[in-house]
């Protein structure tokens, strides 16, 4: 499995809004939404343009600023087409929050 790199902490993410991060060569953005925090590739699935940390966020459905896809945190699949986020794995210790990157060779191809 991947590694887990240590890329912010919790008390610099604000609850309901993204924050892009580059971590290990990736884009990332993660979201803070009731505590929990959600990692994602920050590249819009529809452009592949990397702006997704920028979106709105309502509950755990995040909708992309460039065209007003939406797509669920929790499992990463788009509300209204077919496409689909690539999630990391988070884990928090204290305020430190890290996440799994996978190696290339395990990355998920969707």
């Amino acid at each position: 499995m991947g590694n887990f790199i240590k890329v912010t902490e919790r008390s610099r993410l604000r609850e309901g809004a993204g924050r892009a991060f580059t971590v290990d060569g990736r884009e990332l953005a993660l979201y803070l939404v009731e505590g929990t925090v959600y990692a994602v590739e920050n590249l819009c699935p529809h452009q592949h343009i990397p702006v997704l940390a920028e979106g709105e966020v309502n509950g755990t459905v995040l909708t992309c600023p460039m065209h007003g896809w939406q797509y669920d945190l929790t499992t990463g699949r788009s509300v209204n087409a077919s496409s689909r986020l690539t999630q990391f794995d988070v884990r928090c210790e204290g305020d430190a929050v890290f996440v799994s990157i996978p190696d290339e060779e395990e990355a998920p191809w969707w």
